[in-house]
């Protein structure tokens, strides 16, 4: 029996979140004091009795999604005992800070850095996404590909299970993609309310940007294999872990070809660590699709 355990990346936030934590946690409490000190603003008042609004200000979601998920594996104790570990975009700073391939203060500076370079990134041009569902993947890829001959920004971004791609784009790039996905027989092709193209060649400047951080950060080997979002493989690696962590801006989430890998390599228990179940979700629906192949 092999253990995986997944962390969440942007969108799982909530009112509330990490609360709990505080109130019955010494060390989480310690943590959490440390993460407003880092932060330069108190992020606890904002996570736990902040509104919707402010908690999806990118400066505040993402350090304080990796917050509750790096402080909610740090109280688990002796029974935090992953085997591999894998995080779905942001949450991939949580999984390499909760298999000791970054300390604390180091992931929080990092993710501090990629959250402040994503949102200037996406002020540069206006760009978004959106979710296809119930089409190919290479029906997708080859709509996306056609857009952006034709001079716009379209590109898959997020794989996260059979039959849902999240693309990434131009806003015009991405309103014509929708229309053409849907003529050729997608479900649903739906806009998303996020503030620019995660996961594009649209965040390019964050990826020179963010790169200069993680080349100063000291990367350990990881008590255990990391799955990265960009190879969809584990490594230990630390050079492996920079590359792939300074590639993930501007490269596609492969969510579902990594917890295929994951359930290859004998992952028979996934636990989702951070706010939210979604993870959990997307991993249940990579196995019906496996067992369905080979049935």
């Amino acid at each position: 029996m092999k253990k995986a355990y997944l962390f969440p990346g942007q969108g799982s936030q909530f009112p509330g979140m990490g609360k709990d934590l505080y109130d019955q946690h010494e060390t989480a409490k310690q943590l959490f004091e440390q993460a407003n000190e880092i932060l330069g603003f108190r992020i606890t008042d904002i996570m736990f009795n902040g509104s919707d609004e402010e908690l999806k200000q990118t400066k505040v979601t993402q350090p304080a999604i990796f917050l509750h998920s790096v402080i909610l594996a740090s109280t688990l104790g002796d029974s935090f005992q992953p085997d591999m570990v894998a995080g779905h975009s942001l949450g991939e700073f949580s999984a390499l800070v909760a298999n000791k391939a970054l300390n604390f203060e180091d992931g929080l500076r990092l993710v501090k850095a990629r959250a402040f370079a994503m949102q200037k990134a996406c002020e540069i041009r206006p760009s978004t996404m959106a979710a296809i569902l119930n089409l190919d993947d290479s029906m997708v890829e080859n709509i996306c590909a056609e857009i952006s001959a034709a001079g716009q920004v379209v590109v898959a971004a997020n794989y996260n299970c059979p039959g849902q791609l999240v693309i990434s784009g131009s806003i015009e790039g991405i309103h014509e993609a929708c229309e053409k996905m849907k003529a050729a027989g997608a479900k649903r092709a739906l806009v998303l309310p996020v503030g620019g193209a995660f996961h594009s060649p649209l965040m390019e400047p964050a990826r020179a940007e963010l790169a200069q951080a993680i080349e100063s950060t000291t990367v350990a080997v990881p008590v255990c294999p990391v799955y990265q979002n960009v190879t969809a493989r584990p490594t230990i690696d630390p050079a492996e872990i920079k590359k792939n962590l300074v590639d993930q801006l501007t490269g596609p989430v492969r969510w579902t070809q990594t917890v295929q890998h994951m359930i290859a390599d004998g992952a028979t228990h996934f636990i989702e660590v951070g706010p939210g179940k979604v993870l959990q979700g997307l991993v249940k629906k990579v196995n019906k699709d496996l067992e369905a192949v080979s049935a």
